[in-house]
């Protein structure tokens, strides 16, 4: 199990659920300070970055997984600034997307699943980014995760719960363990 996104929010959570459930997981991230965490939660830390396309190749091919699992976002710490990274989020959705879907066609394409949101976004990029995501995982005959709103620790939403639609983040983090037999086609993981 690659999971690229592996120390944010849902991918902390996801590796120990991971393990337990009997899969050995390349935990990737591009912080070089967050490798002992994934080394602690139990995955084999992967230090990489999406952008770097040759790179992420060859760590995909070294690992060798049976599936892919997208969970990366480029989201700020705080909720307020959201706005202020929809460019760069948009480009993790696409080009950090498809860099993921180049190196799992490298690497005897395993299945891929990717996270996308289940509320409609407003027209811009970001919104354009989803639907790009989206065409693509399902072309490739992947699953694509259509999360709710995640609240709970480590959250945006800690102290408070989101409009709908949403989940509590361990929840969400069971059902995609749940979904990874899943067949090919949009889930949406909601309360």
């Amino acid at each position: 199990m690659f999971l690229a996104g592996a120390s944010g929010v849902i991918g902390r959570r996801l590796v120990p659920l991971l393990v337990q459930a009997g899969h050995v997981v390349g935990g990737m991230t591009r912080s070089a300070g967050k490798m002992e965490l994934l080394a602690e939660l139990g995955a084999v830390p992967i230090l990489c970055d999406v952008f770097d396309r040759d790179a992420l190749i060859q760590a995909v091919r070294d690992f060798n997984p049976d599936v892919v699992l997208n969970e990366l976002t480029d989201l700020p710490d705080e909720v307020e600034k959201i706005g202020d990274h929809a460019e760069l989020n948009a480009r993790i959705r696409t080009e950090g997307n498809q860099n993921l879907i180049e190196a799992a066609r490298r690497s005897g394409s395993p299945k891929i699943l990717a996270q996308t949101v289940a509320w409609q976004l407003p027209d811009g990029p970001d919104a354009r980014a989803v639907a790009a995501l989206e065409r693509s995982v399902l072309a490739e005959g992947g699953v694509v995760l259509s999360y709710g709103q995640f609240y709970g620790p480590g959250t945006y939403n800690e102290q408070q719960i989101p409009a709908e639609p949403r989940v509590q983040i361990d929840r969400a983090a069971e059902r995609t363990v749940e979904l990874l037999d899943a067949p090919s086609g949009v889930v949406v993981i909601t309360d």
